[in-house]
């Protein structure tokens, strides 16, 4: 995503990068960031939360509008959970039940049942223009 906007950038479209891996986004050197201290993969606002993600764009387009200087990056003061547990225990097998794992484990598979299915299908596609 960071190569993307900067990408953009050179062609004269405005960028801002949300993101939860601070250190990596400004090592790419993105001209504008704005840094959630969630986990991977929610940076644009807590899930099914509508204000947590409208506070979240809205941040975005005040730093579009208003970056004082390229590889500007701006904290978003929104907060994961009360605790910095969170860190620790988001994702972490040590902290699940034997049900949960064996959830997601179902869950994974069936996922990796889609994918297969679709490189199935995608190979005899391609077979049958041959």
């Amino acid at each position: 995503m960071s190569l993307i906007a900067r990408h953009l950038e050179a062609s004269g479209i405005p960028t801002v990068v949300l993101g939860s891996a601070k250190d990596i986004v400004e090592h790419c050197g993105v001209p504008r960031f704005v840094f959630s201290d969630f986990p991977l993969g929610n940076s644009a606002g807590k899930p099914n939360d509508r204000d947590s993600q409208a506070a979240t764009l809205e941040l975005a387009l005040q730093l579009l509008e208003c970056a004082p200087t390229s590889r500007t990056t701006v904290q978003s003061p929104q907060r994961w959970s009360e605790s910095v547990a969170w860190k620790v225990e988001f994702q972490n097998i040590e902290y699940m039940s034997a049900e949960e794992i064996a959830r997601r484990r179902a869950e994974f598979d069936k996922i990796k049942q889609v994918g297969q299915q679709i490189r199935d299908n995608t190979e005899a596609a391609r077979s049958k223009k041959r």
